[in-house]
């Protein structure tokens, strides 16, 4: 169990899946810059996450802006929806979380968001005792949800960055940059983590290293 003082940001853990070091720059150092995709984040989830727009209709009820909090997995933070649908059994409900993101689905950025919204799943099955049974992605520039399976592998994995999450914050050490142009040039952080003005430079003594240890050879 977690006390007070170490709860993170459910939102966290997408960070240091995307990168450790950004992770560390924003919720160690407290640095934090925006870009036009944070922007735009920003304003879809100020959309999703207006409690005013909640709804209770006869087989379901769609609250908005749910906080969440666990001290077993040690997070805090909120689910944008979180849809109960009335089952046959008295006070008893088939709970569906739905996460709202900007862009547009990418198999190679998605498994982040998959892991944030498995752990929003974790807490809500902490705080409450119900099962989460289904959750989704809303992805507002592609207007489409796709569907998340909270499988075994999701929930081994969301585990394990959570725990790996508290102890990169815990050790209050931002990790070297790895560069990747791709990646990189499309972080708000850029120009503060300076990953490019970082990267080790080529030198001839790097260079002889590599070769002996391709060659095997001295």
């Amino acid at each position: 169990m977690y006390q007070e003082e170490q709860l993170l940001p459910i939102s966290a853990l997408q960070h240091y899946l995307f990168c450790k070091r950004r992770a560390a720059l924003v919720f160690t150092e407290g640095q934090w810059a925006d870009n036009r995709y944070t922007v735009e984040g920003t304003q879809l989830h100020e959309r999703a996450d207006d409690p005013k727009r909640s709804q209770r209709l006869s087989e379901v009820r769609i609250e908005r802006a749910v906080g969440l909090c666990s001290y077993r997995w040690g997070l805090s933070g909120k689910a944008d929806v979180i849809e109960f649908h009335r089952t046959d059994e008295a006070d008893q409900f088939r709970i569906k979380i739905i996460e709202y993101k900007r862009g547009k689905p990418k198999r190679r950025l998605d498994r982040p968001f998959q892991v944030q919204l498995c752990a929003q799943a974790l807490c809500v099955e902490d705080m409450l005792g119900y099962s989460v049974e289904s959750a989704a992605i809303y992805y507002g520039l592609a207007r489409q949800r796709l569907s998340v399976e909270l499988d075994l592998e999701l929930r081994e994995q969301t585990a394990a960055a959570i725990l790996q999450l508290h102890e990169l914050i815990e050790s209050r050490r931002t990790p070297l940059p790895i560069y990747k142009q791709r990646k990189c040039s499309a972080c708000s952080l850029n120009n503060l983590c300076m990953p490019a003005a970082i990267r080790p430079v080529a030198t001839a003594a790097r260079y002889i290293t590599r070769l002996i240890n391709e060659s095997g050879e001295l």
